[in-house]
């Protein structure tokens, strides 16, 4: 037997977070690929992800996880219950002031004195 859950059993052992055995069981339905187009992110992250050897920020990626795939939500003091992975979003454009529009604008200066924001800390 082989495949996405059984590598990612295999690498986590008995610390297989939950968020994880979705991610590989969503990959096990589609594609590494095609999980990965829905996070916003690359195959080789998912990939190391599910092998136990992504360095980067984890936190992040579960978060992303969460967000689109198990209805993680979390509750932001500007838009109310959002998901996770907006939330992320958000985090990350407001590394950069651009004035598009009210929203960009009013959603700078909310996420740069959140809490949630640890500055450069998202990925």
């Amino acid at each position: 037997m082989s495949g996405p859950i059984v590598t990612a059993r295999d690498a986590w052992g008995d610390d297989l977070p939950e968020w994880v055995l979705r991610l590989a069981e969503e990959c096990a339905g589609s594609s590494q690929v095609k999980v990965a187009k829905r996070l916003s992110r690359s195959a080789s992250l998912v990939n190391q992800v599910l092998k136990a050897k992504y360095k980067g920020d984890l936190k992040a990626v579960e978060d992303c996880v969460r967000g689109v795939f198990m209805a993680g939500t979390l509750t932001c003091p500007e838009l109310g219950e959002i998901p996770t992975n907006e939330c992320q979003e958000w985090r990350k454009k407001s590394r950069n002031f651009g004035n598009a529009n009210m929203l960009r604008v009013r959603m700078f200066r909310a996420c740069n004195d959140c809490a949630l924001n640890e500055k450069g800390g998202c990925s």
